[in-house]
């Protein structure tokens, strides 16, 4: 990406199912791009200081979705140049959708459910959402979640596969985009 590019850009949002990579490659991405790297689920539990997982189980979804929101406005005011990962529901409540694609590129880490099982079912972190699910469970689980999420994620600026995806694809990606 030229220096140009970078100065006209502003941030770029990862979206996805939980599992698909936004943190790892948003990480990665903002590395590379010599921007700030801001994970939203993290964000949240250092602001709110109770993990996500906590706010599901105490407080339910509704209660989680309306934090997740506040946190996400303020982060469209402060950042400029970042790499946000998104959780994998966030652009499917309220505006944000709306507000994320006017504060920047939107890219859909776009990863099969069979894949997403396999690494969540390896991931040592606990998900609220899937946290009993598991084998055919889950899988059913993730697919009704990807259909039913699937109007919004299609309405990313970038989809990219979440198979063998690396910095340089993401980053190949971006400059297409930005082109």
């Amino acid at each position: 990406m030229s220096a140009q590019e970078q100065n006209d850009a502003s941030n770029v949002f990862l979206t996805g199912f939980m599992g698909s990579g936004k943190t790892t490659f948003g990480a990665k991405l903002a590395r590379s791009l010599k921007w700030a790297f801001v994970d939203l689920d993290q964000y949240i539990e250092k602001k709110e200081k109770i993990t996500v997982s906590s706010i599901f189980e105490n407080f339910g979804e509704a209660a989680f979705r309306k934090i997740e929101q506040t946190c996400l406005n303020e982060l469209l005011v402060k950042e400029k140049k970042a790499v946000i990962a998104l959780g994998g529901g966030t652009i499917c409540f309220e505006n944000n959708l709306e507000n994320i694609k006017a504060s920047g590129c939107l890219i859909f880490i776009d990863t099969p459910a069979i894949t997403l099982a396999q690494r969540l079912e390896k991931s040592k972190i606990k998900r609220p959402l899937i946290k009993d699910k598991k084998g055919e469970e889950l899988i059913k689980f993730i697919n009704d979640k990807l259909a039913e999420r699937s109007i919004f994620y299609e309405q990313a600026d970038i989809r990219i596969s979440g198979i063998n995806l690396t910095p340089h694809s993401l980053e190949h990606a971006l400059s297409e985009y930005w082109k």
